[in-house]
């Protein structure tokens, strides 16, 4: 009798555990597989929809489950999107920007409607500055490369004034609240809630902020490769949380309510969060990559990415 191989006896193995399978479960084979979407969000809006399970109530009929994981910050989730541990996510401007220019797989699935008031520059309440033009030479905190980022460089250039003619001191969040209550910088820039907890708790004076210059939408995210298989999936997903907007739009104070819980805040810097945005997300169009262009070839230009970018390579699949 010739000696079975080992290739033979995986063969077998293989072979007698198929049959297994089949006989346990019969129609597993003929089931279509279950779909899942992983959402990666920051504490805010997704937080109230995901309180609510509509998502999940909607997504049920189509054997779509729903799986969530929380971040404090755009890039990681955008970075867990690039290594596939999520397939959607919530982000600002800049983020999904540089993404794109680092290699990820990025489709911008929706926006919200302009929501320029959200960030602003602001001065300590004594400070002599009272114009834009006063910026002029004067140190002021932001994030780098962040959305305001983008809005300094246009609000100086509405103003007569050069990105040049000004100091930057690139400082986070936490950092930057830091500085500028030791009076270490001239002036902060900032988005909400930092914004309205500054001028809450700092009492900080609002220099400008967005209205007029920049849109400062915010962008929902998903993959190209579950953009492809899942369009109906996106579409619900956009729905609802444009859903939770409107509900939002029409009962403010339960909002801030409900948000004061979420961020940890007080409910009266919620309830100016609340009170300044702009209610309503949509999927994207060519009209909205083209602000997005704009800003990513202003970002090019000040040498923060690397190459010149394309933003219809980051459009949805069904884009018209």
């Amino acid at each position: 009798m010739t000696r079975p191989t080992s290739l033979n006896r995986r063969h077998v193995l293989a072979a007698t555990l198929a049959g297994a399978a089949l006989a346990a479960s019969p129609l597993t084979f003929a089931q279509k597989p279950a779909r899942v979407l992983r959402i990666g969000n920051q504490k805010g809006w997704l937080s109230i929809l995901k309180g609510r399970g509509t998502l999940e109530k909607r997504l049920a009929p189509l054997g779509v489950s729903v799986t969530w994981t929380e971040f404090n910050a755009g890039p990681v989730q955008l970075e867990a999107l690039n290594v596939g541990a999520i397939d959607f996510g919530d982000v600002g401007e800049a983020p999904p920007i540089f993404a794109q220019a680092a290699g990820a797989p990025l489709v911008y699935a929706g926006a919200t409607v302009p929501r320029p008031r959200l960030e602003a520059v602001i001065v300590p309440k004594g400070s002599p500055i009272q114009t834009v033009l006063d910026l002029k030479g004067k140190k002021i905190a932001f994030n780098k490369g962040s959305n305001v980022q983008y809005l300094l460089v246009k609000l100086l250039e509405k103003n007569g004034l050069k990105y040049s003619d000004v100091q930057p001191i690139f400082l986070p969040p936490a950092d930057a609240r830091a500085a500028f209550e030791k009076g270490a910088v001239d002036a902060w820039i900032i988005w909400d809630p930092f914004l309205a907890a500054a001028q809450k708790t700092l009492e900080a004076r609002l220099l400008a902020d967005g209205t007029d210059i920049v849109n400062n939408r915010n962008y929902y995210f998903t993959s190209r490769d579950f953009a492809t298989k899942n369009t109906d999936v996106l579409k619900i997903a956009i729905e609802e949380i444009d859903a939770i907007d409107t509900w939002i739009s029409k009962n403010k104070a339960a909002a801030a309510l409900e948000l004061a819980t979420v961020l940890g805040l007080d409910k009266s810097i919620t309830e100016v969060y609340v009170g300044r945005a702009g209610y309503g997300t949509k999927p994207i169009t060519r009209d909205i990559l083209a602000e997005q262009q704009v800003i990513a070839d202003t970002f090019f230009d000040l040498k923060l990415i690397p190459k010149k970018l394309n933003l219809l390579h980051a459009a949805p699949v069904d884009l018209r």
